[in-house]
């Protein structure tokens, strides 16, 4: 699964005009601070009952949920085998499905599976030699009890078929942060009334959802082989795990397809697709890789997807294990509930991966589709026995598109992306504090967060630097050819990496996977007679969190071009180290690869920053001179680094020399507003030329409107977005016809952004623009679009703003999404200082939403 919506604190998906568009996540946003500490409570663990009176606990330390086992085994799935039909006006499923099971080791006389609000039709065991027998059962709507005709052992194998109607639409609604729906089956526009969008069946398994459509055991500890047989009208394509075997047309004009797939995976895994699709092939080494998107994209899907042969090929040689699944599909749908999902040879995307060659111009995907081709080996051919376990699967997918990116786009490109996954989880660890494997847990979707995905990946690397590249892969191979097609625990990854080093690493999986928090470290050095004497204070709270053991470079710069690296391990919580140097040093630089995954406040001044950036090897020493200088942007020796960073030939390096001078105010003011111009207008990354927009909109007072009317004509969106969200307060005359003809811009980001400008430039001419895009755009733009559209209604007729009230209000009562419930909510509340009956509404809405967190940032507006 990946970037799932990861909490009502953090506000996913909230895009940024700096995104890295290469190869980098959009922000994730950004969480409340939660420094404060409060008493603990009396069942708070590692409490104990004499020091709740005077024990106080972080506020980002969650109270502790019930103990999360992996699944007891009492059946092995073996295979599964459905026959489906799809009522759309019914929006159910019509199917047969035929379990062959095994005892997992005690005899069993019942076969307990999970299946979610099914009409169950018949249920008989096969006999062999066509004959059946009738069994019977018990059903809650939840779990299917069947009884067996006798006591089976674990040597005897048995078929169960099941005759039964699901209906997946009717299904109480539930879902998550991460996941937004849990009813496991789709149907996209069934009636075929929704204007402008595809009919589509859709699945998503993950996490235990794919029985509200197929009866099974519904655990990650399980494996099976499967055949699905869809019956589907003629015009449709369908997807499913494996290949298709057959493919057959009915007299009554529907057709029958067979997919297969010999090699067992996990149920949550197995996923189908119905619609009207392009298909788009490719191969690698032999085995299809095909790309399923709307036929409108399909001259694009290429350059969506294209890499991915060379994914395969890159990562197999990486693991050393050659992809061992049929084929390697992808295909993108409508309405996704998540982001992306690992079914195996057939993954899932949602709606966004589809883009136009323009769109293309300002990023690729290749992180969400190297993210999804690592799980079909660490998620896939391994899994995780139970949702505790979760990182193991989802780590390493996250470590795989720092890998890619290391390989495909290098080393400066690489490190931003390890920067953005370290600022995501430090983001949510403001406001939650767990351990990467955690068997106390209140949901099992509560593991989809920042901790499994950004911290493991962190945490991953940091061991990969620690034991070499050779130790790292040889791991890592002899992890997954011992284990494929099997459930794992951590235990195992920690054995194979031990037997690989000859070296105990339990203090590296203790520390890093099994406690929570991470190292916050000051760093201070001094010079005297001869020696740099180094102190390392750790200043998290060492109650709930560890004194860390870090091995960790030091490099102490002279008056050579290169440094002398001193390898530490720090192992106390307040720490000194002295080197020897004939000279005072020009700079002694702490974690000097940016491996650590910690929080640094490292004391360095002016001149050692500057001296940092002039001598630095990589990008992230670069950004951290950078960033250390940003308050000394009115010096002259550091304006003229920033300018000079302003030509580095990484647009990384060049995006934050051009924040850095946000509101300069130096003497060499017209000359550095001048290089900002120039790079707004000419450099050749379209992430450059937005963030120089952005920043000379940051000077105030003063007038770029010419710049930014010449950006509303730019081949790309990001820097359109940016002239736009310019103009909003600084509108110009000029400009007014070019933003009227933007109004048809397909792309989602203008859309948005064009949303911010009419909420104040606005007029009545556009509130059906307004209310179309209301109908059109994904949860994620909508968070900001509803807001723009109350406050633009503030500056309509009350007369005319019904419908558009309305239609906020059934969102923020009704959206699936919590995202919309809350940008609704916030759009209300634009029009409601001067409406007494709106501040009930608003009364209203707070008092029924179920979401407790939603409710709380109700209460903070």
């Amino acid at each position: 699964m990946k970037y799932p919506v990861l909490g009502t604190l953090t506000l996913l998906l909230a895009l940024q005009v700096g995104a890295l568009a290469q190869n980098v996540r959009p922000s994730q946003g950004t969480v409340p601070k939660a420094s404060t500490r409060k008493k603990a409570p009396a069942s708070s663990e590692s409490v104990t009952a004499t020091e709740t009176s005077t024990v106080v606990i972080p506020s980002w330390l969650p109270s502790s949920g019930p103990q999360q086992p992996a699944a007891t085994l009492l059946h092995d799935l073996q295979h599964t085998v459905l026959d489906l039909r799809f009522d759309w006006a019914k929006q159910q499923v019509i199917g047969t499905a035929t379990l062959t099971v095994r005892p997992h080791f005690q005899s069993q006389s019942q076969l307990v599976l999970d299946a979610k609000g099914f009409d169950i039709r018949n249920i008989r065991l096969l006999l062999g030699n066509g004959k059946e027998k009738a069994l019977t059962y018990g059903y809650d709507k939840r779990q299917l009890v069947v009884n067996l005709d006798r006591s089976y052992a674990r040597t005897e194998t048995y078929q169960v078929r099941i005759a039964y109607v699901a209906k997946p639409n009717e299904l109480p609604a539930g879902g998550s942060a991460a996941i937004t729906s849990d009813k496991g089956l789709f149907f996209i526009n069934p009636l075929g009334t929704e204007k402008g969008k595809p009919r589509q069946i859709w699945t998503q398994g993950e996490t235990e959802n794919n029985s509200a459509w197929f009866p099974t055991i519904d655990k990650p500890n399980q494996r099976m082989t499967q055949e699905i047989r869809l019956t589907v009208d003629g015009q449709y394509k369908t997807l499913s795990n494996g290949l298709l075997v057959a493919s057959k047309n009915n007299a009554d004009g529907t057709r029958t397809d067979t997919w297969k797939q010999a090699l067992p995976a996990a149920p949550y895994l197995t996923m189908i697709a119905v619609g009207d699709f392009a298909v788009v092939k490719d191969t690698w080494r032999g085995k299809a890789v095909d790309y399923y998107v709307e036929p409108k994209f399909a001259g694009t899907a290429k350059a969506v997807f294209g890499n991915t042969p060379q994914m395969l090929d890159f990562f197999s040689k990486k693991f050393g294990v050659e992809y061992p699944w049929e084929k390697y599909a992808q295909i993108a749908v409508r309405d996704y509930v998540s982001g992306a999902m690992e079914n195996t040879s057939a993954v899932v995307h949602g709606e966004g991966i589809q883009a136009t060659r323009r769109e293309l111009l300002d990023q690729n995907f290749d992180w969400v589709i190297a993210h999804e081709v690592v799980h079909h080996w660490f998620g896939n051919y391994v899994t995780c026995e139970s949702w505790a376990n979760l990182p193991l699967n989802e780590s390493f997918a996250d470590y795989g598109e720092f890998l890619w990116t290391e390989y495909k786009y290098g080393a400066d490109a690489a490190a931003m992306v390890q920067q953005t996954s370290l600022n995501h989880y430090l983001q949510e660890a403001e406001d939650k504090r767990v351990p990467l494997i955690r068997y106390t847990y209140r949901d099992k979707e509560d593991m989809f967060d920042r901790h499994s995905y950004q911290k493991g990946g962190r945490v991953l690397h940091m061991l990969r630097k620690y034991v070499g590249d050779e130790a790292f892969y040889l791991a890592l191979n002899q992890y997954l050819t011992r284990n494929k097609y099997t459930a794992v625990e951590v235990d195992e990854l920690r054995m194979v990496f031990e037997e690989v080093t000859g070296e105990d690493l339990k203090w590296f999986f203790d520390q890093w996977f099994l406690q929570r928090g991470h190292p916050e470290l000051r760093i201070t050095h001094s010079y005297n007679n001869g020696q740099v004497s180094l102190r390392v204070q750790q200043q998290q709270d060492t109650v709930y969190t560890p004194v860390y053991r870090l091995p960790v470079a030091v490099a102490v710069w002279g008056n050579s071009n290169q440094p002398t690296i001193h390898n530490i391990t720090v192992t106390k919580a307040d720490q000194q180290f002295v080197f020897s140097s004939s000279q005072r040093p020009n700079l002694v630089k702490f974690d000097d690869e940016a491996q650590l995954l910690a929080k640094i406040d490292e004391e360095l001044s002016q001149e050692e920053l500057l001296y940092q950036f002039q001598h630095a090897r990589n990008y992230l020493q670069k950004y951290q001179a950078i960033d250390g200088l940003r308050t000394k942007v009115g010096d002259l020796t550091v304006s003229a680094m920033l300018r000079n960073a302003l030509n580095d030939k990484f647009w990384g390096v060049r995006v934050a020399a051009v924040e850095a001078l946000k509101r300069y105010k130096g003497a060499e003011g017209g000359a550095v507003r001048k290089e900002i111009q120039r790079v707004a207008t000419t450099d050749t990354r379209s992430e450059v030329r937005a963030a120089a927009i952005t920043t000379l909109n940051s000077f105030s007072n003063e007038d770029f409107g010419s710049v930014y009317e010449a950006a509303l004509n730019d081949s790309s969106y990001v820097v359109i977005s940016a002239a736009l969200g310019a103009l909003t307060r600084n509108p110009t005359v000029n400009s007014q016809a070019k933003i009227s003809s933007l109004q048809e811009t397909p792309n989602t980001r203008v859309i948005t952004a064009l949303g911010g400008y009419y909420a104040l430039n606005g007029h009545l001419d556009q509130y059906d623009w307004f209310l179309s895009h209301v109908e059109t755009l994904q949860e994620a733009e909508l968070y900001t679009f509803l807001p723009n559209f109350g406050q633009f209604m503030q500056r309509m007729p009350p007369i005319e703003r019904e419908k558009g009230v309305k239609k906020l209000e059934m969102l923020a009562r009704n959206a699936p999404s919590y995202l919309v419930r809350l940008g609704a909510y916030k759009g209300l509340s634009a029009l409601a200082e001067r409406s007494q009956e709106l501040k009930t509404v608003l009364q209203d809405i707070r008092a029924k939403e179920k979401d407790e967190g939603l409710k709380g940032m109700y209460n903070l507006l």
